[in-house]
């Protein structure tokens, strides 16, 4: 399996986080060689990297995954890549516990994909589960490395609308916070020093409402659940998360959508710009029901 993400996590929690073996059960087949990374042995604090390739050369678990006819709204779409408007509420690669209809099972079912060397096949960067929006799907697997390097590089520029709790007064602003896990629960991030990672997000206001603010923010860097951690961290929760926010008003999930993407295309060296509106549960809340 290629690694496709940066967060840098150790071994053992990134395996136990993707497959459904145990972390005691991926550390002994550490302990006897039989986990590899680049070819090579590791410990089990070993931190996976951009790229990575891991080999398990002793599974007690079955990693294939099924396709599954699961209708994709696709936005953009050429030979070598596609870029998809993800509904709120699908998880894009399996994991533990959860290995069917996912986005990576409607992908591979639509492009048949081979999943013997990736988990994640044609994942270059993702969404939250909550989390709508733009995302690019590679279907050339040579451009998996290509398009990952121009997110860290910060050649492709990622916009989101959110609303969130409060009034901002500033027009404008940037929030620059690192960001790590949270010591206290496993499912959370939080701002802290603490093997953490620089995190920056701009925001402008679009719409201030009595007790909300509509938002547009702009991502500098990627990391998970970052435009969530840094709006709790500026008390600006964004509206409706379960996870960040006390207050939901149903089972939708934040009100977060990754409105555009604009890129240079690796292959045809085009300007890709691709935009898709909220959802209509965010417009009808947004338009009928705030106050």
């Amino acid at each position: 399996m290629i690694v496709n993400d940066d967060n840098k996590l150790r071994i053992d929690i990134y395996l136990a986080n993707i497959t459904d073996m145990s972390r005691s059960k991926i550390k002994n087949l550490i302990n006897d060689k039989k986990i590899l990374v680049n070819g090579n042995s590791i410990s089990a604090n070993y931190k996976v990297r951009l790229n990575d390739k891991i080999d398990i050369l002793e599974k007690e678990i079955d990693n294939i995954i099924e396709g599954e006819d699961i209708k994709i709204n696709i936005l953009y779409e050429d030979e070598y890549l596609a870029i998809i408007n993800k509904e709120s509420g699908m998880v894009v690669h399996p994991g533990a516990g959860n290995k069917n209809h996912t986005l990576v099972n409607a992908l591979i079912y639509k492009y048949n994909f081979d999943t013997k060397d990736n988990i994640r096949p044609g994942i270059v960067h993702r969404l939250d589960k909550d989390t709508s929006g733009v995302m690019i799907i590679v279907k050339d697997e040579k451009l998996l490395d290509v398009i990952s390097n121009m997110i860290k590089d910060k050649k492709v520029e990622r916009k989101y609308i959110a609303l969130v709790d409060g009034v901002i007064k500033n027009e404008s602003g940037t929030i620059k916070a690192p960001i790590g896990r949270d010591p206290n629960n496993r499912l959370k991030y939080i701002v802290t020093d603490i093997n953490a990672k620089d995190a920056v997000t701009h925001f402008k206001v679009l719409k201030r409402f009595n007790n909300k603010t509509l938002i547009e923010c702009l991502l500098e860097t990627g990391r998970t659940h970052q435009i969530r951690v840094h709006l709790k961290y500026i008390n600006h929760p964004i509206f409706n998360d379960p996870l960040y926010n006390k207050e939901f008003i149903n089972g939708f999930g934040q009100f977060l959508h990754s409105k555009s993407i604009k890129f240079i295309h690796p292959i045809t060296k085009k300007e890709l710009y691709i935009e898709c509106d909220i959802p209509n549960i965010m417009k009808e809340y947004i338009n009928k029901d705030i106050k």
